[in-house]
């Protein structure tokens, strides 16, 4: 699977571990359909994902009605993701447990269900559950795509797939046999992402742009040998660009959170 064979002290790497480590997106699959047994399979592994407070606060839709599909790739801006074989919108899910609770004499307007803190951890929930089931997909070849940007229009997401109350899309999730795998993409330093005991103060690193200055040469090359004609400049550049940009506030998020009936506290 990869050329990584050893993981120190003559330790054999286990599958799951290289899969994770050479994880990729794919945008583009073969026209293969993914067998029911396979499907099947990955669901399963996806259910036992962690959940809090077990309430099991996420549900899923798989797309299959080429016109839906077609208006969530124009959504998204990637015409591929209509020809995905398998595509998934994951959601939160408090609508299954509220109407428990109403049924067993739980005002639900007044439930907790509904707060903000249960929201967050249900949409902990769901994110766990993509990774889960990407992890599964790769496990039987598959590449996938993950797709925060069916937040690019909410309310139209909730539409096409009749959300009730309650219920939010968190991230879409296309599967399929990849058509090319990409190289893998370069990850910043370790050391500026993982911390003994205490986050670093500021002093120990006065400049984070000269201490990223080889990722950015990293990630540079990486986009230049994938579009040689307009290539990204670097990593610390792309974050200013996006910093200033008016992209955090594409969709009015936590208003559409509201819309669905969560309160955001």
């Amino acid at each position: 699977m990869s050329d990584i064979s050893s993981a120190g002290e003559g330790r054999a790497t286990p599958e799951t571990v290289e899969i994770l480590q050479q994880r990729r997106t794919i945008r583009k699959f073969v026209d293969k359909p993914i067998e029911p047994d396979v499907v099947d399979a990955i669901e399963q592994a996806a259910r036992q994902t962690a959940t809090s407070e077990s309430l099991s606060a996420w549900s899923v839709v798989r797309v299959k009605d080429p016109e839906t599909r077609a208006e969530i790739a124009r959504i998204c801006g990637h015409a591929r993701i209509a020809r995905a074989p398998l595509l998934y919108v994951f959601l939160v899910d408090q609508h299954r447990n509220l109407r428990i609770a109403q049924e067993l004499g739980v005002d639900p307007d007044g439930a907790s269900l509904r707060s903000s803190n249960i929201f967050l951890q249900g949409y902990a929930d769901a994110v766990l559950a993509v990774h889960a089931t990407e992890t599964a997909a790769e496990a039987f070849g598959l590449g996938a795509v993950i797709l925060g940007s069916v937040h690019n229009d909410v309310p139209r997401i909730v539409e096409l797939l009749h959300l009730p109350s309650n219920v939010f899309p968190v991230l879409g999730l296309g599967l399929g046999y990849p058509a090319k795998v990409p190289e893998l993409k370069p990850r910043p330093p370790k050391e500026y992402q993982y911390f003994d005991d205490v986050y670093p103060d500021d002093a120990q690193t006065p400049s984070m742009v000269k201490a990223l200055s080889q990722y950015d040469e990293d990630v540079h090359d990486y986009y230049e040998r994938r579009n040689p004609d307009n290539p990204l400049q670097g990593f610390t550049s792309y974050v200013a660009a996006l910093a200033q940009s008016k992209l955090v506030e594409q969709g009015h998020i936590f208003q559409s959170i509201e819309d669905q009936g969560f309160r955001i506290d």
